[in-house]
């Protein structure tokens, strides 16, 4: 019986496992040559909504001048448009060189203009306005109040023109802003272009591992012409794209730097992916039995990795949103009052801050747990970097209504510490006590000499973390239930667990600052714990020993040398 089992996995199970991959190895071979279609198709379509991207901002920002052009130039005014338009020119309409107040008959009535010095030009303007420019705006046609634009050459001069039609006792009038086609080719297109380095695009192409080169960008006019930008090879990742309704005689041509190369790459891409599919199908034969036994253990540690990025994605993504909107409402001008603007200038300001705090919490904890970061040990006061920590924290801690109290010992042993390091401990810690328990009145930071070293203590006056949570809030990615609340802790990859807040206002965080706290303290050869009492407040702690000087440059050196040989968290030198 043996022997026959021995058979079938020979003649028959290695057969099928063969067969097996080698339909895979077709399925995937002709999957890949189309996806190099579909790369390049996506490279395509991803240039040309770059493109469209950048014709879209210029004509939103004409458009929004020329919105407060129609608020200031009211036909029941005409007296008052110089002194209403003048004063606010320079930052509400930049590129508008003059406005114009015509009656049905194409009598100027009334005439504001920016430029100095020019009155032979504007002179000239106005013949070719009522001469040519008139005729091709088709007033006949237009619906009130529509705004439309004229953008066409005259005497082989580019002119952009802003207009539209009102009734004023029940006379017609025409309104129309003169653009200033100059300064929007020398300031709106290099405000607004020269920053395109790694774009969208770029992106695109970082994704596939082809060149994340920047791209570049130029506007051409109906004959080819360069209006602005340097000139663009033309490749089969180039293209051109007309403004929507200002310049639209106009287009936008974007290409990366090198399309040519890129072209190339893609090719040598489908070599080295039908080289990378054929080790892939000799790995599955060789190591079927190695994936089976370690799936569940990656299944496991994957999912922990994905619900932990998508939670601080979502952390990042809020603040973002926040910031984006109100920005954009004090871009717009959709402000009511000074103490509306100052309001969200100040959501601004706070939401940046929490996400600055989020990032650089994330990649201070992902630096040091894989080991490629080393703290920098030198004979220093740990007083001085509590003291440093409290005063970063005490404008948040006053705005959120909360005083901060430090007491540092004068008596303080010296340590031999890394101080920014220690700084970031205390400055978790604050934001933890600010996080869980708003309902403190006082937040107390303490550092106190101890057993031949130093300990440091954030006292808040919280409802305090339930007993058998205390021993797990300062492991990675652990939410635990908040004192007051039922049922107890349950694990999930996401949350800072600390002291109770209201229940109406949910904890936001990363899940890894007691974490870092933790760490911090264990590399420096201390510990860190928490001492709590329900309905008492919680104190964090963590300690470090007083070293001599001279361990400082040796522990710096093991630590460096630890960082380099592995990816595990530096160990603890005495």
């Amino acid at each position: 019986m043996s022997r026959w089992r021995g058979r079938l996995k020979q003649f028959v199970l290695l057969p099928l496992v063969v067969v097996a991959v080698g339909i895979l190895a077709y399925f995937t071979f002709r999957t890949t040559l189309q996806v190099d279609t579909l790369r390049q198709q996506s490279v395509l379509e991803a240039t040309v909504g770059l493109a469209t991207e950048k014709a879209n901002r210029v004509d939103r920002q004409i458009v929004d001048q020329d919105n407060v052009v129609m608020a200031i130039a009211d036909p029941a005014r005409l007296e008052m448009l110089t002194e209403r338009w003048l004063p606010t020119a320079q930052r509400e309409t930049p590129s508008v060189r003059a406005i114009l107040i015509l009656d049905a008959s194409h009598t100027v009535l009334a005439f504001a203009s920016r430029a100095t010095g020019a009155l032979a030009e504007e002179e000239s303007f106005r013949r070719l306005l009522v001469d040519r420019m008139l005729v091709d705006m088709e007033l006949d046609v237009q619906a009130l109040d529509e705004l439309r634009h004229l953008h066409r050459d005259y005497l082989a001069q580019s002119y952009l023109l802003s207009y539209w039609q009102r009734v004023y006792e029940g006379r017609r009038y025409i309104v129309i802003a003169w653009h200033d086609m100059g300064r929007i080719v020398r300031a709106t297109f290099p405000m607004l272009y020269a920053e395109l380095t790694v774009s969208a695009l770029g992106l695109h192409e970082a994704r596939h591992s082809q060149a994340s080169a920047a791209s570049r960008v130029n506007v051409v006019d109906e004959e080819g012409r360069i209006i602005y930008g340097p000139p663009l090879r033309s490749g089969e990742f180039t293209v051109g794209v007309r403004f929507p309704t200002t310049l639209y005689n106009w287009r936008v041509q974007v290409s990366p730097l090198a399309s040519e190369e890129l072209a190339a790459r893609v090719r040598n891409r489908r070599l080295l992916e039908i080289i990378m599919v054929s080790l892939s199908c000799i790995v599955i034969v060789v190591g079927a039995i190695a994936i089976v036994l370690v799936a569940e253990k990656e299944r496991k540690v994957s999912a922990l990795k994905s619900e932990f990025v998508a939670n601080v994605s979502h952390e990042l993504k809020t603040p973002l949103a926040l910031v984006r909107m109100f920005a954009e409402m004090l871009q717009t001008g959709r402000v009511a009052s000074d103490d509306k603007r100052k309001e969200y200038l100040d959501i601004i300001v706070r939401e940046s801050e929490r996400l600055s705090a989020l990032i650089e919490n994330v990649l201070d904890f992902a630096r040091l747990e894989r080991g490629r970061g080393s703290y920098e040990f030198a004979d220093g006061d740990v007083g001085e970097s509590v003291t440093t920590a409290v005063s970063a924290c005490r404008y948040r801690a006053e705005r959120e209504g909360v005083r901060l109290d430090v007491t540092v010992d004068a008596t303080l042993p010296r340590a031999c510490i890394d101080d920014r390091a220690i700084q970031l401990a205390v400055i978790n810690l604050i934001d933890n006590a600010l996080k869980y328990a708003p309902d403190s009145e006082v937040i107390s930071v303490v550092a106190s000499s101890q057993n031949d070293g130093v300990r440091v203590d954030v006292r808040d006056q919280g409802h305090g973390i339930a007993a058998e949570n205390r021993h797990r809030i300062f492991e990675r990615f652990v939410r635990v239930r908040r004192a007051h609340e039922e049922p107890a802790a349950t694990p999930a990859p996401h949350a800072e667990p600390a002291a109770a807040r209201r229940p109406e206002s949910p904890v936001r965080g990363s899940g890894i600052g007691l974490a870092l706290v933790k760490h911090i303290a264990e590399s420096h050869g201390g510990r860190a714990w928490v001492e709590s009492e329900i309905g008492a407040g919680s104190t964090f702690s963590f300690t470090i020993p007083a070293y001599s000087v001279r361990h400082a440059a040796a522990k710096t050196r093991t630590n460096r040398r630890k960082s380099e040989t592995s990816d595990d968290p530096p160990q603890r030198v005495s």
